[in-house]
């Protein structure tokens, strides 16, 4: 059995390519962020520590949703930012199963990951529990969104360690930076070989 981990720092494109990649290969998807934008619309927050804390939730609840998947033996995807704090547990909780997972790990030039992160949150198609920090659902007038500045971001991509996620099993680095040289069939082909390797 297989499971397909897609990690990355934000604005590399996991939730776009995992789409792709479910379709392509008839997989279900769990996503920390799908699951935090229906808690979000649920539960709602009043301060940034509540806001954290939902993510948290959102994070324990796609661990479980795996956990699972893994019991039942049914392979899928599973896409998050794993940073340092989360690693230990997928880590751990892959060891006690039979399952090989092939991690799919985005990287990006940091500038590039910037200005997509910036535009990202400055789109009105941008879930906005992602981009208020003090009160979700908001009160009118909108909060003005006002991104943190390059430095302070790329600080804060190295500190959280999105770029070296690693539990074991085999690794595909795609570089984002420029889409248009990212080729949709040697990923899949990638994953197929891991697949008809470890048979």
């Amino acid at each position: 059995m297989y499971c397909i981990l897609l990690a990355g720092m934000p604005a590399t494109g996991k939730s776009s390519l995992a789409k792709k990649l479910s379709a392509a290969l008839t997989l279900p998807v769990f996503s920390k962020d799908v699951l935090k934008e229906r808690l979000f619309d649920t539960i709602g927050f009043q301060s940034r520590a509540e806001k954290v804390r939902l993510g948290e939730a959102a994070s324990r609840i796609i661990e479980d949703c795996a956990d699972e998947m893994l019991r039942a033996g049914i392979p899928f995807i599973l896409e998050n930012n794993f940073d340092d704090v989360t690693w230990p547990t997928i880590q751990a909780l892959f060891s006690r199963y039979d399952c090989i997972p092939l991690t799919i790990l985005l990287t990006a030039d940091m500038q590039t990951v910037y200005d997509r992160f910036v535009a990202r949150d400055q789109s009105p198609l941008r879930h906005r529990g992602h981009v208020v920090n003090n009160c979700y659902p908001e009160k009118e007038p909108r909060t003005a969104v006002v991104p943190l500045p390059f430095e302070g971001f790329a600080a804060a991509m190295a500190a959280r360690g999105f770029d070296r996620f690693d539990i074991g099993g085999p690794t595909l680095r795609v570089d984002t930076t420029d889409w248009s040289q990212v080729e949709l069939a040697d990923i899949i082909a990638w994953v197929r070989d891991q697949i008809t390797f470890s048979a």
